[in-house]
């Protein structure tokens, strides 16, 4: 016998005849023997509705009565699906997010779970029955004392269901929706889709922060913290779906359940390389074309850094083993004799790397590792983020102490402090998905000063403002006065908010600017085995090439290749990397 929280999204209790059948799914499950929490969404597009009639009213309506009327959505549909349990003489009885004990943040339409008091759930399964919860939503207690029903954002549903899971110490927890589970890329783009029958949090999160609407990123960030078997299953048949895999296995501490340090990890890996190349021509295919070489050289290159082109011409930069230098060098030059360009190497380097669940989703956290090194007076050289790490290039001779002070920054303990950790081969394929990511803008900070602090103070002021970074590239190309430039991706709706708050910043450094660049769209590769396969950047730049599109920025991670391209490309270069990988196969 298994316990088992399920969870079922608006479509799958759409109607009364939804509601029934997904009853009859749960009977199923309940007579195998299965000890059963069911996390519920609204109805259909009650949550959308209720906020339609609301807007009606005032164009902007209290955040307080928002939740109050948000909530009512799922109570609906908690009462229907246990009306429908019992009839089929199932017990069952529903119960809101206060009454199950969910307890969240004072922040009204977008709290973070502290905790769940689960007494009452397993007083509740211990007599037999089946308790269906109404997600999304939770309770917290205001200045004087009392509750205030509080909602938890959108896909706040899912971050219910994998909540519970945890906090009950669950077998698994089945998200069951429209789709059959998470696939290689957004079906609605590309026909060819294929399903997945396996995936990694980590990719996961990756792919849920790019865009992909299947799982909500917190959903997956408790899934990974707290090692939860996660499937995701269409309410529609009975097809296994998709299993998502983690290998953490953290408890839930003092700081909250939601709330736990987003920081996990950090590595030191030593005897790394930095390549620039400069002036090169601002064209299809140069990207693919250098890394086509590097990898025909067996050259495996970690981190690659392309900056917004400079008139004609881009700048590329990447780093490779140290033991690898001179051969990534001399074919770099082969290519550079026939396109142009000049380059530059320097060794004995380092990469500082923070690993960790959804750490570009909180704006702190990166400006927190850039002010710790920049304090420990080292520059950044290079910058690579993603959802699920960031990692910084600096002189080799400073690794052990930046390692030091950024352990102790987040707290981390000698468990979670590597220092050239083996890269073993995990057997996952080099790209599992693409994702396409149309809600992007691109930011760019011209003339900034060349010294430690910079990245740090202008991520510090974003996030002071809650502006969450999807991206950071800094140019490798200085100039006449020593200055740099650095590139930011982020949401759309938070362009204008950047640029007021970076404006006093900038304010204190002659000649520096901000621009905001043309309307772009980002296309990302993302896969596990990226580390353990050379020449999969060059795979994907050479499809994008082959498709007539251009890039304008690349930045890479540990498990994700990132190109920004113009946004009218998006859909081209989506198709073109997908065919790459043979993802439609």
């Amino acid at each position: 016998m298994a316990l088992l929280v399920q969870k079922f999204g608006g479509t799958s209790v759409g109607n009364v005849e939804r509601i029934k059948a997904v009853a009859e799914r749960i009977a199923a499950s309940k007579e195998q023997g299965n000890d059963l929490v069911v996390v519920v969404s609204a109805m259909g597009d009650t949550t959308n509705e209720l906020t339609a009639l609301a807007k009606k009213i005032s164009a902007h309506p209290p955040n307080r009565e928002m939740d109050m009327l948000l909530s009512t959505g799922e109570q609906v549909s908690i009462a229907l699906l246990s009306i429908a349990l019992n009839e089929l003489g199932i017990p069952a009885v529903s119960m809101t997010g206060t009454q199950v004990g969910i307890v969240t943040e004072s922040a009204h339409g977008k709290a973070r779970i502290l905790e769940i008091k689960t007494d009452r759930i397993k007083a509740l399964l211990e007599e037999g029955q089946v308790v269906v919860v109404a997600g999304f939503q939770g309770t917290s207690l205001s200045s004087g004392g009392t509750a205030e029903i509080t909602t938890l954002g959108r896909g706040g549903s899912d971050t219910s269901g994998v909540a519970l899971a945890a906090a009950l110490n669950a077998d698994a927890c089945e998200i069951y929706t429209d789709v059959p589970g998470v696939l290689s890329t957004d079906p609605r783009k590309v026909a060819e889709a294929r399903l997945l029958e396996e995936i990694s949090c980590d990719e996961m999160l990756e792919l849920a922060s790019l865009g992909a609407a299947v799982l909500h990123p917190r959903a997956v960030e408790i899934a990974r913290n707290y090692g939860i078997t996660l499937f995701v299953r269409s309410s529609w048949n009975n097809d296994s779906g998709t299993k998502l895999t983690s290998q953490s296995n953290r408890q839930i501490g003092q700081e909250g359940l939601e709330l736990g340090r987003p920081v996990d990890g950090v590595e030191l890996l030593e005897n790394q390389a930095v390549i620039a190349i400069s002036h090169l021509p601002d064209l299809p295919g140069i990207a693919a074309q250098l890394f086509e070489e590097l990898s025909k050289g067996n050259v495996n290159v970690d981190l690659i850094i392309q900056s917004t082109h400079q008139g004609n011409s881009n700048d590329i930069t990447f780093t490779v083993d140290q033991e690898n230098l001179e051969k990534a060098r001399t074919l770099s030059k082969s290519v550079l004799q026939t396109i142009g360009g000049k380059i530059s190497a320097e060794d004995n380097m380092s990469k500082l790397s923070i690993s960790g669940a959804g750490i570009m989703g909180r704006p702190g956290i990166a400006a927190t590792l850039f002010d710790t090194i920049s304090r420990s007076g080292i520059n950044l050289r290079l910058i690579a983020t993603s959802e699920v790490k960031v990692s910084c290039v600096i002189d080799k001779d400073l690794g052990n102490k930046a390692l030091r002070a950024v352990s102790s920054s987040f707290e981390l303990n000698d468990h979670q402090t590597f220092i050239n950790p083996i890269q073993v081969n995990n057997n996952c394929p080099e790209v599992r998905g693409v994702a396409l990511d149309t809600d992007q803008a691109q930011l760019s900070v011209i003339h900034v000063p060349n010294r430690p602090g910079t990245a740090a103070s202008l991520c510090a002021a974003m996030a002071e403002s809650s502006i969450s970074v999807d991206a950071i590239v800094q140019s490798e190309r200085q100039h006449e006065d020593g200055s740099r430039d650095i590139s930011f991706i982020l949401k759309k709706d938070n362009l204008d908010q950047a640029q007021k708050v970076l404006g006093p910043l900038l304010a204190q450094w002659p000649g520096a600017n901000v621009q905001e660049g043309p309307a772009i769209a980002r296309i990302s590769a993302v896969g596990a085995g990226m580390p353990n396969t050379a020449g999969t950047a060059g795979r994907m730049f050479r499809a994008i090439a082959s498709a007539g599109i251009n890039i304008a920025m690349i930045a890479t991670s540990e498990i994700r290749t990132s190109c920004v391209i113009a946004e009218e490309d998006g859909l081209a270069a989506l198709k073109a990397v997908h065919k790459e990988f043979n993802l439609d196969k």
